[in-house]
This record gives structure tokens, C-alpha cells and sequence, in this order.
């Protein structure tokens, strides 16, 4: 059956359609009592455990039309498992809600279910159970947990003078295939095609959380609504300028992979690195001695003053818009 079958959820009960899709659904290595009951049960065997939720609402964060429902499933998970490992946590377990058109495909349930294994399973994380209901717009909502495993949790307000600052993952490539699917859809090259996957199915750097705080991570967080936005939320957290080297030098790679596409999109890679969001890569800071965990590369430094973020003077034309926020643009 194909995510456009003509069944609809409101042709089954709740427990029919739970009965089709709660068999996708894998179950953790901190999972107990699984999805079934009123509640489930997970192992926190640190004593603590970090949770953190994120909604997904159509026409505001997603269209069907960009991809599959495994797509959007796999981007519900990814987005906050990175939440997790970027307070230095090993993700174990999710909870899911959906809101569901009535006219919604059954399949595209399925398809939903089968997103969420697609990444949750290969990283021992359980969906654990969740809620579902009617209503006139798509939502999905999901709820992570994390284990920290004795490590003390990794905040944002962490950052010091002196300190490096870093970034470990993808950054970028989100922004380049939401211009993809939003003003040429049709452009199939490697690197449109490349970009919109990075887009639809972000791959963050989870082992790099844990990692981090391993190192001796003074503060990180997920870069999900943009570099230059979510590094001014750790410099006001932490009250330090934070200032960026030369994208040029720190991310050569990164611009020169981006710019045929951007350049085809009348667009700077400059800007889409500085910009966009949803990469869900890691930014942390590390005190100057710390060696630079895997995957980690340099991006800036820190030092007193005003809680603000400094670009180079090449760049700085790059960041007129700083980055995504759901209430204004």
C-alpha cells in the first residue's frame, strides 16, 4: 500500500490504526514496559534523565508535498534526539502525539512509523507509546529522552572567555534544499538532490554530544534555527561576545560544496551557512587547551564583552537575517 491509498483514518477505530502502525515502532535498549499500556516505563539508570519535545505543524514547518511521510518521521526523530545529545546525553527513548486529518491515508501513517524506526532503531531508542487524535491540521510531536550517564549535563550558559568555539555536522546544506523544494523543485542535480535529503532527513552527529561533554565541553546546544541565532542564544546565556573566524577559513568545504546550487538560486553559501537552520549539527565551546573532539572543527572564539555575535568583515553582509523564529521572520 502507497502513502496516497485511499484509506483514510477515519475509515478504522483508534485501535485498529494503533494496531497497524505501533508494530513499526522499535523498542529501546532503556525500554521496560513498551508502548500498550496508560504509560510506558524506561531505565534511567543515572537518576536523571533529560527530555526535550519538539511539534512539527503542517504548512509551518513541513508540506507533504516536499516528501514522504518516512521522511517527515525521520526528520521528527532526528530533530530531537539532537537535543538530547547536545546536552551531552545519549538519546533512549521517544513519545509520540499525532494530530490526524480525517482524510489523512492510513498509509501515511505507516509510512510516519516506519521514519521514526528509520532512526530511532539503529540508535537503540525506543518509541515508547504517545497519544493520537482528530483534529483539522497535521501534527506530530515528539518527546525525547536521555540518558547522561554520570556525566554533568552540558548548557548554553557554560561559555567563557578564552574559550573555542566549535561545531561538529552538517551546516547549511538544510537551508540550500528548503530553497531547493521552495523555488525549483524539479532541479534533480547531485547537489539539488543532496541538499534537499539534508533538508528532509538531517543526520546530526549524536555520538558527538556525549563526546563533547567528554572533552571538557564548556557549553553546546543544536543549531537548528540557524548559526548566527543560535550562537547569539549561547552568548547571551553565557554573557560573552562571541565572534566568528572567516567562514572562508573555518568552513572552505562546507561554501565551496554549496556554491554552483547558490549560485544557480541567485543565493551566497555564506548566507545559507550563517542563516539557515535545521541541520541539527552541534555548536559548543571548549576552554583553549581542550583538543577538539572528532568531528568537531573551528568556527571562532570567545572573549568578554557584550553578549552578541561578531562576523568577519567578509561575511557580514551574509547576515542580514539571523536565522528562523516561529513568530517572526
Amino acid at each position: 500500500m502507497t502513502e496516497t491509498s485511499a484509506l483514510p483514518v477515519s475509515a478504522l477505530s483508534e485501535g485498529e490504526l494503533l494496531a497497524r502502525f505501533t508494530p513499526l515502532l522499535p523498542r529501546g535498549r532503556a525500554t521496560l514496559v513498551p508502548t500498550g499500556d496508560d504509560a510506558a516505563v524506561v531505565a534511567a539508570p543515572d537518576g536523571r534523565f533529560v527530555v526535550s519535545t519538539d511539534v512539527l505543524v503542517e504548512d509551518h514547518h513541513f508540506r507533504r508535498g516536499w516528501g514522504t511521510a518516512r521522511d517527515l518521521g525521520a526528520r521528527a526523530a532526528a530533530q530531537n534526539l539532537a537535543d538530547v545529545a547536545a546536552m551531552g546525553a545519549v538519546p533512549t527513548s521517544t513519545v509520540v502525539g499525532l494530530v490526524l486529518p480525517p482524510a489523512t491515508p492510513v498509509a501515511w501513517v505507516e509510512g510516519l512509523a516506519r521514519g521514526l524506526a528509520d532512526v530511532c532503531a539503529p540508535l537503540g531508542v525506543g518509541v515508547d507509546g504517545g497519544d493520537l487524535s482528530a483534529g483539522e491540521q497535521l501534527v506530530v510531536a515528539v518527546t525525547a529522552h536521555g540518558d547522561l550517564e554520570g556525566r554533568a549535563p552540558v548548557l548554553r550558559s557554560g561559555a567563557r572567555p578564552g574559550d573555542v568555539l566549535a561545531h561538529a555536522g552538517g551546516i547549511g546544506a538544510a537551508a540550500a534544499g528548503l530553497a531547493v523544494l521552495t523555488t525549483s523543485p524539479e532541479d534533480d542535480d547531485g547537489a539539488a538532490t543532496a541538499a534537499v535529503a539534508a533538508f528532509l532527513r538531517p543526520a546530526p552527529p549524536y555520538a558527538a554530544g556525549p563526546a563533547a561533554a567528554d572533552a571538557g565541553a564548556s557549553a553546546m546546544m543544536d543549531v537548528s534555527d540557524g548559526l548566527l541565532r543560535d550562537a547569539g542564544r549561547l552568548a547571551r546565556a553565557s554573557g560573552v561576545e562571541v565572534v566568528l573566524d572567516p567562514l572562508a577559513d573555518s568552513l572552505p568545504g562546507d561554501l565551496a560544496a554549496l556554491t554552483p546550487l547558490a549560485a544557480r538560486h541567485g543565493a551566497a553559501p555564506e548566507a545559507w551557512v550563517l542563516t539557515g537552520g535545521e541541520d541539527h549539527g552541534l555548536l559548543a565551546t571548549f576552554p583553549a587547551e581542550v583538543t577538539l573532539p572528532p568531528g568537531f572543527r573551528r568556527l571562532g572564539s570567545v572573549r568578554a564583552g557584550q553578549p552578541r555575535v561578531l562576523t568577519a568583515p567578509q561575511d557580514a553582509r551574509h547576515a542580514a537575517a539571523v536565522g528562523w523564529d516561529h513568530f517572526r521572520r
